[in-house]
């Protein structure tokens, strides 16, 4: 289903300009009757915009994956389509690393000249 569902956005990225959405994970309820697919939209600023129109396409994204997906799955699930941000905190985390490496300003300096 992930498969499916970034070729869908592979084949129709004029439908969401300016963006480029990918699919970094799907989970499915054991009764296949939901699917939680998990989206990275780039540039960031225009995500909300870009997740809101693929929440409006949701029945044509469906409809779409079940033509493709008819012979492997009985049932299509229904698609809830959820914004990825782990590479956000990854991102994060790095920042916040790359920080405490970095010597503090507060350290105490060695006395110049005019101070001696």
């Amino acid at each position: 289903m992930q498969k499916e569902t970034a070729n869908y956005f592979l084949f129709h990225a004029t439908e969401f300009p300016g963006a480029m959405v990918s699919v970094t994970d799907v989970t499915v309820t054991p009764d296949l009757a939901e699917a939680r697919l998990y989206v990275s939209i780039f540039p960031a600023d225009k995500r909300k915009g870009t997740l809101a129109l693929i929440n409006q396409k949701n029945k044509d994204i469906r409809y779409a994956i079940g033509k493709e997906m008819r012979h492997q799955l009985r049932i299509i699930p229904a698609l809830n389509f959820m914004l990825d941000e782990s590479l956000d905190r990854a991102e994060r985390i790095n920042e916040l690393l790359e920080k405490a490496k970095r010597p503090h300003s507060t350290d105490p300096q060695p006395p110049t000249e005019d101070q001696q």
